[in-house]
């Protein structure tokens, strides 16, 4: 792609009807100013349906993102009928509705290649700036945002909202796709290397993990081969071994947030909960949580009020760890058990049955589909990955980006209608 096919890229992503789409991305480092996203998709999803009734019977990507978010929500409302904290979980239910809109309006508005295109580089340009803010940031101290948080490198998202290792992970297969069609390997190589800087020094642990499951899905679709992909994994795996050499030597974050991974290679409980930071007590506490209210859980959003009756004594987020209305764990920081001593059972089935239609759907949907969505697809695999700690996927700020990812890639995926259906979606 060339630079004047690209600088018209980023142009489409910010025209109507894509800027609503854009903007939950672009405004996600400032609070609640993502929602107005939202708000605008929920206009134009009206105005779609206004003018024509029948409208998502002729997308399937529409569709499909229904049927999914069905699954979200209604192991959500499940959950509420006798949650341990009615107020909050019915609460979120409500708030979680206006996911609906938003991937309709996404899959109305990205409905044909180009705009898929438009909207992922126009997605690129905004981890783009991220990314060089972060360089700022980490050389001089400060950035966008003002003075970076003393222990993580916090960038455009400030020093009280340390969610820059989360969004830029989560979003980096945007910028990694950019780069690669604007400059080839060679350009997915040096975006891979700028982002893997902030990455590493955010400080979450997590996000270094998810940014591995995305490179390794690059590095996969550009070896085209197991022998190729596994001389490419050890290549990769020196360079980031020189990257974490770097850090440690340049970065006394970086150092500390190492050095407080260390104790979990001790092979002891005790050594690998430090580790963890004290996240065993969480697990271990979620099981029991699982086990008092196996039908459908405590309640979306419950975990921190049922925590302390189901915690052991002495509990670490008991002792040090105030969490809003009550004392422990805000969540199970790990997707499974979230959806299991939040929903229960019958949430977990939810879920379940919803990833088996998604994989089916992608399957389905052909090579040229499966290529078209590959940015959407790598980012929730990378956010879903099991073996790693994970946010909310049921709050505020996390489960919108989880919705906006699950839009788009519902959009991609299906964004080949013929003239007929494209009419009819107009």
């Amino acid at each position: 792609m060339s630079g004047r096919s690209f600088g018209a890229a980023i142009r489409a992503g910010l025209a109507s009807p894509l800027l609503p789409v854009w903007l939950v991305p672009a405004l996600l480092p400032f609070g609640r100013s993502a929602e107005l996203g939202v708000f605008l998709a929920l206009i134009g999803s009206i105005l779609l349906l206004v003018r024509e009734p029948q409208a998502l019977r002729h997308h399937p990507g529409a569709k499909l993102f229904l049927w999914l978010f069905l699954a979200y929500a209604g192991a959500a409302l499940v959950s509420a009928v006798d949650a341990v904290s009615p107020g909050k979980s019915w609460g979120t239910v409500a708030g979680i509705l206006r996911f609906a809109p938003l991937g309709v309006y996404t899959c109305f508005a990205v409905r044909r290649p180009g705009k898929v295109r438009a909207l992922y580089v126009a997605t690129a340009a905004v981890v783009a700036v991220w990314v060089a803010d972060a360089w700022v940031q980490a050389l001089t101290g400060y950035g966008l945002a003002g003075a970076s948080d003393s222990d993580r490198l916090s960038g455009i998202f400030g020093a009280d909202n340390l969610k820059l290792g989360p969004a830029l992970s989560a979003l980096a297969p945007f910028l990694l796709w950019a780069a690669r069609e604007r400059w080839g390997w060679h350009g997915l190589i040096v975006a891979f290397l700028l982002a893997l800087g902030p990455v590493l020094l955010s400080g979450s642990r997590a996000s270094w993990i998810c940014y591995a499951v995305v490179t390794l899905c690059f590095v996969w679709r550009e070896a085209g081969s197991f022998r190729r992909f596994a001389v490419a994994c050890a290549a990769a795996g020196v360079v980031v071994a020189l990257a974490l050499a770097l850090a440690w030597q340049v970065s006394p974050r970086f150092r500390d947030r190492v050095a407080h991974t260390l104790p979990a290679l001790s092979g002891t409980s005790a050594g690998v909960d430090a580790a963890l930071t004290g996240r065993l007590d969480i697990w271990t506490t979620s099981l029991r949580m699982y086990a008092a209210h196996p039908v459908n859980g405590v309640g979306v959003r419950g975990f921190r009020v049922a925590y302390p009756s189901l915690a052991s004594p002495g509990d670490h987020f008991l002792t040090i760890e105030k969490c809003g209305e009550g004392e422990g764990a805000c969540h199970a920081h790990q997707v499974v058990l979230e959806v299991a001593t939040e929903t229960g059972t019958l949430g977990l089935m939810a879920w379940l049955a919803a990833a088996v239609y998604a994989a089916r759907a992608w399957w389905r949907a052909g090579a040229v589909a499966r290529a078209r969505a590959f940015p959407p697809t790598v980012a929730l695999a990378a956010i879903l990955f099991p073996l790693n700690t994970h946010m909310a996927f049921y709050s505020a700020w996390w489960g919108l980006l989880a919705a906006w990812l699950l839009s788009v890639w519902c959009a991609a995926l299906f964004a080949d209608l013929s003239d007929v259906e494209a009419g009819h979606a107009a």
